[in-house]
């Protein structure tokens, strides 16, 4: 079943929505009249004053509202709504056009989020964006080329995103943004950096990026990689100690992380070397336990790290609808400023013309200064330096540097 076709600058929310069960309709639907009593005159993009008299445009936003990456789409979802608030100077609309975003839920399944595509295509849709998934987003991107519709991914960290044909743009970062950023710890020329991670295409991928970014940087690049399985780890804090490097870059995910930083913590791993991972949402603060505070990590973004009022308005409307800004909420508001530029110049239905408003814009978002890069539609943005600090609410993300997007560019794919 369909979500709820809804605009996001409607007094209720999308995240309410969601809390309270998209699925259902609104009792008069989408074009209901401002439930405020006001009239239908409101204030276009430019800030001048004009009529609802246009076609609407229809954005189908695919994402997770359900399985396992729920909160990453409840965070992109609200930095969305927050996004086209902001954009569009709190109307929803763009030179008289009301933006209508109906969202879909892809549950983290390619099939799902391809047959929601698919849907919406079908009936006219020009624009998609969303997902946290890169495998959903991949699949997406295949069908924004085929059918010829603009697709904005989200979350979806995925290198391949970037280059893969001239529909797909992103509103996120991407690996090789994240492994440069780790760089940044130390000067890697002529350093040694060790990847530890576990022995699967995850760890492999990192690995490759490691080897592709600071490798090519000039460190001497290493592993110790460690089968799923395994959850006794004191063997491989002792390779890495032996391995003596300058730099560890830790690549992990899953249930045995507490047991592997505990590892390294015991054996002296996080004495002795630096050791850099990824800062990831609010949930995972306190995984760390009481390596905490001895590990060095790269951030995509938490609500602290900025300081500009793009981020401060940002942060001011999610938490005012009763959200929370977190790791992926910006990339939701880059998405929807990126939608009302395409929108704003090229009338909403030309594809061609969106493409080529977004191509090598640059403009300020909730991290910052953006630039789309026009060759192959990376995102450059800042990325951060954090530690944690325990505070009466347990471990928090303390900001260390702002690392300029420039420095941190993924090399041009293709």
């Amino acid at each position: 079943m369909r979500a709820t076709t809804k605009s996001l600058a409607a007094t209720v929310g999308v995240a309410a929505l969601l809390a309270l069960g998209a699925c259902a309709p609104s009792a008069g639907g989408s074009n209901d009249p401002d439930p405020t009593g006001d009239d239908t005159s409101t204030q276009g993009s430019s800030g001048e004053d004009t009529s609802a008299s246009a076609e609407p445009v229809n954005v189908a936003l695919i994402t997770s509202t359900t399985g396992p990456l729920a909160a990453y789409g409840e965070a992109f979802i609200d930095g969305f709504e927050a996004g086209l608030d902001h954009a569009t100077d709190g109307t929803g609309m763009v030179d008289g056009m009301e933006i209508v975003v109906e969202v879909l839920d892809d549950g983290g399944d390619t099939d799902r989020a391809i047959t929601a595509a698919r849907d919406v295509i079908g009936q006219g849709y020009k624009i998609m964006t969303g997902t946290a998934s890169s495998g959903v987003a991949l699949a997406l991107a295949e069908q924004a080329a085929q059918n010829q519709v603009l697709y904005v991914s989200g979350p979806a960290a995925a290198d391949a995103l970037t280059g893969i044909n001239d529909y797909t743009f992103r509103s996120g970062r991407q690996s090789l943004q994240d492994v440069a950023t780790a760089g940044s710890f130390i000067d890697v020329d002529g350093a040694s950096v060790l990847v530890l991670a576990q022995d699967n295409a995850f760890g492999q991928g990192n690995l490759a990026a490691v080897e592709g970014i600071l490798g090519a940087a000039g460190a001497e690049v290493g592993s110790v990689m460690i089968p799923e399985d395994v959850t006794e780890f004191t063997p491989y804090a002792a390779q890495v100690l032996d391995a003596a490097p300058d730099m560890v870059f830790v690549a992990w995910a899953g249930a045995t992380s507490g047991a592997m930083w505990q590892s390294l913590n015991q054996q002296g791993v996080l004495d002795d070397i630096t050791v850099v991972t990824g800062l990831g949402d609010a949930s995972t603060f306190g995984a760390y336990g009481e390596a905490s505070e001895k590990v060095d990590f790269l951030n995509h973004y938490f609500p602290g790290a900025p300081d500009n009022e793009i981020n401060a308005a940002m942060v001011e409307h999610v938490e005012a609808n009763g959200g929370t800004p977190d790791l992926f909420t910006p990339d939701g508001f880059a998405a929807a400023q990126m939608i009302v530029h395409a929108i704003a110049e090229s009338g909403g239905q030309d594809v061609d013309a969106m493409i080529g408003a977004l191509e090598g814009w640059s403009f300020q978002g909730p991290k910052g200064d953006y630039t789309i890069r026009a060759s192959d539609h990376a995102l450059i943005q800042p990325m951060y330096q954090a530690r944690l600090v325990e505070g009466e609410g347990g471990w928090l993300p303390e900001l260390v540097a702002a690392i300029p997007g420039e420095d941190v560019a993924p090399p041009e794919a293709g």
